[in-house]
Parts: C-alpha cells; sequence; structure tokens
C-alpha cells in the first residue's frame, strides 16, 4: 500500500495556532495510514493534511456529517471547529483539519468478535444517520459513479448486465440516506479488543444503506473468492440486521451485485492514482488483480 508523504511545516502548525488557538508547536507523530491525506499526532490533537484538489465545501459537508454522526454515535470522531465556525483551513493549497486524539490502533477484523463488532458499530452508525438530510453532496462521491445503473469509466469492467440490474435495485429501494462511504477496518480503531472511533468521513453521501453493508461484508471479511469467504459475508449482514441496521433484507444476488460495483469502483480509483504519478508497488499490483478476479467470480 503506497502512503502519501505530504510534510506538515511550520506553516501548517501556524495555522493550527492562528484558526483553532490550539498550540501545535510539540513533537508530531506521523500516524501509519493515509493514501490521499497525511495525519500527524501532535499530544491529543491530530492534525490532518488533505489533498490539494478536494475542495473546501466538499470537505465541510462530510465534516458535517461527521458531526452529525457524532451527536448520536460515540465512536463517531468529528473536527474541531475553527474560531470562525469552519473547520478547515488551506495552508499552501492544501486543507487543513484538526481533530480529537483517539488513543487505539487497527482492528484486527480476522477476528470473529471483531468482525461482529464492526457488524455492530456498522448498524449504530446508520441508525445515528437515518433521520439525517443534508443539502446535496457539492461534488459526487467517487462510489456513486455508476451506482445507479448509468454509465461508467471503466471499460475494462464494463458490464451491461451489472448496469441494468444496478438501474433497477435503486428503482425499487425502500430508502436511501448518509453513509460513511469507506467504511472498513482502516477507517476504525480499536482499544482492549473493542471498536472505540470510526474515522475518515471524506468519501460519504448518500446512498441506499445497503450498499455500505454489502461494502463492508467484503472489506471486513476474507476478499477472496472461497465458500468460507462468502459465508463469512453473509454471517456479517445477518449480524448488521440482528444489530438493528437501516439495510432491508439482502439475499446473496443483491449481495454480491453490490459488492461488484465497489471492486469495479476500486479499479477505477487504481488507475486515477496512477494517472496522478502513484507508482504501485507489486502488492499494490497482485492485489488489484485479485480484486478485478472477484469481481467476475461474483457474477450471477
Amino acid at each position: 500500500m503506497i502512503y502519501v508523504e505530504t510534510p506538515l511545516t511550520d506553516r501548517m502548525r501556524r495555522a493550527v495556532r492562528d484558526a483553532w488557538g490550539r498550540d501545535a508547536c510539540g513533537p508530531a507523530e506521523r500516524l501509519f495510514g493515509g493514501e490521499e491525506s497525511a495525519a500527524y499526532r501532535i499530544g491529543d490533537l491530530v492534525v490532518r493534511v488533505g489533498p490539494a484538489w478536494r475542495g473546501d465545501a466538499e470537505i465541510e459537508w462530510c465534516h458535517a456529517v461527521a458531526a452529525r454522526a457524532a451527536g448520536g454515535l460515540p465512536e463517531a470522531v468529528a473536527p474541531l471547529r475553527t474560531a470562525a465556525g469552519g473547520t478547515i483551513v488551506r495552508v499552501d493549497g492544501r486543507p487543513l483539519s484538526l481533530w480529537p486524539r483517539v488513543a487505539g490502533g487497527w482492528p484486527d477484523e480476522d477476528r470473529p468478535d471483531v468482525r461482529v463488532q464492526g457488524a455492530e458499530l456498522l448498524a449504530r452508525l446508520h441508525r445515528a444517520l437515518a433521520g439525517y438530510r443534508p443539502p446535496p453532496r457539492p461534488v459526487r462521491s467517487f462510489a456513486e459513479i455508476g451506482l445507479y445503473g448509468d454509465a461508467t469509466a471503466e471499460p475494462a469492467l464494463a458490464d451491461p448486465d451489472l448496469d441494468r440490474w444496478l438501474a433497477a435495485f435503486h428503482r425499487d429501494a425502500s430508502a436511501r440516506q448518509v453513509v460513511h462511504g469507506d467504511y472498513y477496518a482502516g477507517n476504525t480503531l480499536a482499544r482492549d479488543g473493542r471498536l472505540v472511533a470510526v474515522l475518515d468521513w471524506d468519501e460519504a453521501f448518500v446512498a441506499a444503506p445497503e450498499f455500505e453493508v454489502a461494502s463492508a461484508a467484503l472489506e471486513w471479511t476474507d476478499e477472496a473468492g472461497t465458500p468460507d469467504a462468502a459465508a463469512a459475508r453473509r454471517r456479517f449482514v445477518a449480524d448488521y440486521h440482528r444489530a438493528g441496521g437501516t439495510a432491508g433484507p439482502m439475499d446473496d444476488v443483491t449481495l454480491n451485485q453490490l459488492i461488484r460495483h465497489r471492486l469495479r469502483r476500486e479499479a477505477a480509483y487504481f488507475d486515477l492514482a496512477a494517472g496522478r504519478g502513484v507508482r504501485h508497488d507489486e502488492d499494490d499490483v497482485a492485489y488489484h488483480k485479485r480484486r478485478v478476479e472477484l469481481f467476475y467470480s461474483l457474477r450471477p
């Protein structure tokens, strides 16, 4: 996995002091992860430096989702507001945000009890956001492209049957709501075996919650196309429903087709990142190949 190497500069530290009135002069620890944004821990704060191409209105929209979720979900981590009332400032063209630090590390999603927690937390997250009706997202989420069966930009993974299925599914879907958009183990934190935080709201958007459940079922289980993996994905969905999630019933076709949309968007992001200058290593290429193979193996 290739992570960005965006530095935390002295100008950025001064911006934290000026905009938030918080001291950012101490030692900065680069937190692990971040394909687009780099996060630095300074004491009980986390400074997040985003990509220059992501616009202010889009970021503020996503941060409003985080704030709304935090009102009903203790694990939801929301950004701190500046003295002017916003949540970001621009330094050298990059968006800067400030977050409370939550102690913890990435959970081990290979543990069955952690997978159950992941499903239960997603159910509570969806309930916390179910009644939220924000204005339209200023920029369409990357995952939303092609989700409703419209023309896609991935000729290598073109699948008219999938497009028709997605269009029919969304005509009949019972509800749409705000979802996290990128709910996987790497965007959560665990401490003492318990999930304690949900992070990184940059991909939040309005969708049928079934899409996020399917994506999470893939991400929190073994993605390999084996019978055991399929059973693990079904268990994740069942645990989510038992916990009172807002998504409707999902049979295997629904689960797999929504996963295939997620995989198709991942393939598009792989190409987009390469176009932005990211040099994928051998592990990245091998992972991409496995995900493309899974896209085809899950076809009804």
